[in-house]
């Protein structure tokens, strides 16, 4: 006799905040504190009904502009406090910058993002980004850059250069950001990401899990990063990999699960954002990298090397991929 097969039944709905109210810490910790089957459901559901589930974007990243950086990031090996072996490099010309971007095009590269280690770019550093911006964007890529604080009028040349997004991180929850950088503050972070969305450019802000902060600190950041508003458009979540020589080359890593539970608190604060799964991914197995594309991660930073890190190669994601059944935008 044929049994007929039950039909799952849902978790409770979820009560996100009223509309335009911010997302509280608490709100945020009551996801990560879900059961892990009951998270993952909810973060499946939210990426269903706004993107399509089995698309991943993205992103290449450059580091054209390598080291001696004055701030004390500790978890950066481009701080020239740190001891960390780095070779420093000059600014690139925009030529070294297109062959780059070109490689990453024809390699599926939807965005291509260029990082400059510095506090904020200096005036005469201006023109020759915006340069590069505009030869990028000729290609066909979306442009993202990450200079670090902006200065007045800054955002608006990189708009009228054609860029489309500003990455700068928030790093961690407000209350623990003074235990990894002393030489800038969080307001300085929230100013820069106001002018950037004042010039109407799109927001690229995550933050880093593994610098010794708690849970309610985990969900501190994606509370404050969900209360932007709007959103970040892209939302980076990196898995510290320690760097000898900076004050956090000896911290644990996090376990996996709990690594998950923030990507899939990001996606379910943040729905109509990318949730990219970010340095580290390197670090992880493909059954691991799979659970955070469960949780409701839909975009990576794709080729061989990140800012100073390397990544997954090029033919290990496209295996990936296949086994996986998703495609690339």
């Amino acid at each position: 006799m044929n049994h007929p097969i039950p039909v799952p039944q849902s978790a409770p709905p979820i009560a996100p905040p009223a509309a335009k109210a911010a997302w509280s810490v608490d709100a945020v910790l009551a996801l990560f504190e879900l059961p892990f089957a009951d998270l993952m459901f909810r973060a499946q559901q939210t990426l269903r009904e706004n993107f399509d589930p089995n698309a991943i974007q993205r992103s290449t990243l450059l580091s054209i502009k390598t080291g001696n950086c004055s701030e004390d990031c500790s978890y950066c090996s481009q701080s020239k406090r740190y001891q960390t072996g780095l070779e420093t490099q000059r600014l690139l010309s925009t030529e070294e910058v297109l062959a780059a971007a070109r490689a990453a095009k024809e390699q599926g590269s939807g965005r291509f993002c260029m990082g400059a280690a510095w506090r904020g770019p200096k005036e005469k550093d201006m023109a020759a980004v915006a340069e590069m911006v505009k030869a990028v964007k000729a290609l066909g890529l979306e442009t993202c850059v990450t200079l670090g604080i902006l200065k007045d009028g800054q955002a608006e040349q990189l708009k009228a250069a054609g860029l489309d997004y500003y990455n700068h991180n928030l790093d961690t929850a407000p209350e623990f950001y003074g235990d990894i950088v002393t030489t800038h503050t969080y307001q300085d972070r929230l100013d820069t990401l106001k002018s950037v969305r004042a010039a109407g450019l799109k927001v690229c802000s995550g933050g880093i899990v593994g610098m010794g902060e708690t849970r309610r600190h985990r969900a501190g950041l994606i509370a404050k990063l969900a209360s932007l508003d709007p959103p970040p458009e892209s939302v980076p979540i990196n898995n510290l990999v320690p760097i000898p020589g900076t004050p956090l080359a000896e911290r644990t890593a996090v376990d996996i699960f709990e690594f998950v539970r923030t990507i899939a608190a990001a996606r379910i604060s943040m729905p109509g954002s990318y949730v990219r799964l970010s340095a580290g991914r390197e670090q992880m197995s493909e059954a691991e990298q799979a659970l955070c594309f469960l949780a409701g991660a839909n975009s990576i930073f794709y080729g061989d090397q990140l800012l100073t890190t390397t990544n997954p190669g090029l033919e290990r994601d496209q295996a990936l991929f296949a086994k996986l059944s998703l495609h690339g935008v």
